[in-house]
């Protein structure tokens, strides 16, 4: 973990977050400024600024975490679908340089990108 990382303060509990779900790699918890009704955050506990810098060493860690994210999105209610977001680099919209996957649903969640 890093020292100053937002999301590893959080993950090692010295931020207060609305947890999720916890286990010896990863940590869920709400979003503090949701988009939707529910709106939360997967990340690695081990940290991995982006995708971006992840390579094969990391094949586990991101598999799990793809697999965990419906079972979650299921247990938080949303049922008919979520949406799944991973901003990687500035370029890519990434605020806070620690991976992580929002998990966003219920009501009406807007395209992506508007066509045309």
């Amino acid at each position: 973990m890093s020292e100053n990382c937002i999301f590893c303060k959080i993950a090692r509990g010295e931020i207060p977050s609305r947890k999720v779900y916890e286990d010896e790699n990863v940590y869920a918890f709400h979003d503090i400024n949701p988009v939707a009704p529910v709106h939360f955050m997967l990340i690695p506990k081990q940290h991995l600024v982006s995708l971006v810098e992840a390579d094969e060493s990391h094949a586990a860690l991101l598999g799990k975490m793809l697999l965990l994210a419906p079972k979650l999105a299921r247990e938080q209610g949303l049922e008919n679908g979520f949406r799944t977001v991973i901003n990687s680099g500035k370029g890519g919209g990434q605020e806070v340089f620690h991976l992580h996957i929002h998990i966003i649903g219920g009501g009406i969640i807007p395209p992506m990108v508007k066509r045309g």
